[in-house]
Order: C-alpha cells, then sequence, then structure tokens
C-alpha cells in the first residue's frame, strides 16, 4: 500500500491474516445464497410471474433513471432498518456478529454475512422484482453500484479525502464513505446506512463528530 494510503488508513489495529480467511469463508457461503436467489429470479421471471422486462421502449429511457434511484433509496432504507435490528442485543450474535467478528473492516468484510443475514439481503432483490417493474438494465446497475460501494465503505482507508478538489465535501454530508462506515465498525451505535446519511441524521444514529473525524 503506498505512503499516501498508509496515511488514511483507518484500521485501529493490524489486519490479520485468519480475519481475512474468516471474511473470504462467509462471503464464500453468503454469494452461494444470492446466486440461488438469482437462480430464483430467472425462473419467476420465466415463468412471466416478475415485473422484469427487456425492452427499453416499454417504459422509455427516463425510467431506467428513475427506477435505478428509487431501487438504491429503497434498498438504503431497508438496510437501514435491517441494520440496526441486527445490532439489537437479541439478534447480533446469529444475524451479524460474523460481519464484525474481524473487528476493522477490509474489501473482505463487505459481503462476509452470518448465513441469516445473508437471506434477509437477499430476499431485497427477490422482493423487489415482484413490487417494480425494473429493466434487465436496472437490476444490474444496482447490483453493481452495490458491489463496489460495499467494497469502497470497507476498503480501511479513505479513497477521497474531503480536501480533494474532485471530492466535493457536500458528497461526504449525503453519501456514505470508508470513513463513516469504518466508524460503525469501531462504535456499533451509530451509521447504519447503506447509500445516504439520511436515515441516521433523521434518526439519531449519526456519530456527532463525524464531521471532524471525516478529515482523516
Amino acid at each position: 500500500m503506498g505512503k499516501p494510503f498508509v496515511k488514511r488508513r483507518l484500521h485501529l489495529r493490524p489486519v490479520v491474516w485468519k480475519s481475512i480467511r474468516q471474511d473470504i469463508e462467509l462471503s464464500v457461503l453468503s454469494a452461494i445464497f444470492f446466486g440461488l436467489c438469482a437462480a430464483f429470479i430467472m425462473s419467476a421471471y420465466d415463468s412471466g410471474v416478475t415485473l422484469l422486462y427487456t425492452s427499453v421502449s416499454e417504459y422509455g429511457l427516463w425510467y431506467l433513471a428513475v427506477s435505478f434511484v428509487a431501487v438504491l433509496i429503497i434498498q438504503d432504507m431497508y438496510f437501514y432498518f435491517i441494520h440496526r435490528a441486527f445490532h439489537h442485543p437479541l439478534f447480533f450474535k446469529w444475524l451479524h456478529y460474523g460481519h464484525h467478528r474481524s473487528g476493522d473492516p477490509t474489501p473482505w468484510t463487505s459481503f462476509a454475512f452470518d448465513l441469516p443475514e445473508a437471506v434477509i439481503q437477499g430476499l431485497f432483490f427477490v422482493g423487489i422484482v415482484f413490487l417494480i417493474p425494473l429493466h434487465f438494465i436496472t437490476l444490474i446497475a444496482v447490483l453493481m453500484t452495490m458491489t463496489v460501494w460495499a467494497v469502497l465503505t470497507h476498503l480501511g482507508f479513505e479513497l477521497f479525502p474531503s480536501r480533494f478538489w474532485f471530492f466535493p465535501q457536500w458528497l461526504g454530508k449525503w453519501f456514505i464513505g470508508s470513513t463513516h462506515h469504518a466508524i460503525h465498525h469501531h462504535k456499533y451505535r451509530v451509521h447504519y446506512g447503506l447509500y445516504f446519511t439520511f436515515w441516521d441524521k433523521l434518526l439519531g444514529t449519526h456519530d456527532p463528530n463525524y464531521e471532524v473525524k471525516k478529515g482523516m
């Protein structure tokens, strides 16, 4: 890792191979279940019972963008509330402990879910294709955005410090980045969102010191 990135590292402790191996094991388990979800969605599409479609002209180009943003907003809300529930003492050990087992996040932590959590995460996409008309391009774009975003927020270092001219400060206030999510892994009781900081700010789970810390 280059010196500029070392200076922006967010880990409190050195990353160890055992933690990475555990995260990889959980990620493989999650990937298997997500693959089953994809197979179910395709089977349901072939049966004509989903709202997925393939012709752009059916709803127009404008709907591709609108539906993409709408799904991100809905997913962010879904994720916030289930994620906050996962941290309840009654559920944490069997729903969400695996994701926090390594302590400090790494890219391998991005999809390191216990099986019950993977099921709940995957059910969002299984359900959304029955509720909102989505072009396959939109569905794939959302999945790619989720994957890239998850990796970026678990990097363990801040990719875009606030002083970078191409990363306007307002983006850090409304969109979740590595520093924002690293605070969650350190404190547990704050920062439950996936893409946006809206729900954390509205419901009082936003770290009041974040504005200071994000300049790390």
